[in-house]
């Protein structure tokens, strides 16, 4: 079994989905976690805030800097993840798949190391 990183990207800039469309995204997003779990692939997932409450640290000239906000502004910032582990990288893309149409937002899907 190998894990792989399944990275949920949201855009940075747009209006969000109403409360009604995000229920129903929150409602597909639940049943392939729960799907997930049944099948025994799930190792751990999460959401994160948006990029305007990260803090990036910089190596410097013998030090390390403080910066508030994201490394890099971008169109698009990564809005939360899945780990699985799956026998290959075509099982990980299934289950990309199965996540970016649930989430309706594009899929990273990524082998550790």
């Amino acid at each position: 079994m190998s894990q792989y990183l399944l990275a949920v990207i949201e855009p940075s800039t747009g209006t969000p989905p109403s409360p009604d469309a995000l229920a129903a995204i929150m409602r597909d997003v639940d049943a392939v976690d729960a799907d997930m779990r049944r099948d025994g692939v799930w190792v751990f997932a999460g959401g994160l805030h948006g990029p305007d409450s990260a803090t990036t640290l910089r190596p410097g000239a013998g030090e390390v800097l403080v910066v508030d906000g994201p490394f890099a502004e971008g169109k698009e910032h990564l809005g939360g993840f899945t780990i699985v582990d799956v026998p290959d990288l075509d099982a990980a893309l299934e289950w990309g798949r199965r996540l970016s149409a649930a989430t309706t937002l594009p899929v990273e899907v990524r082998p550790f190391r």
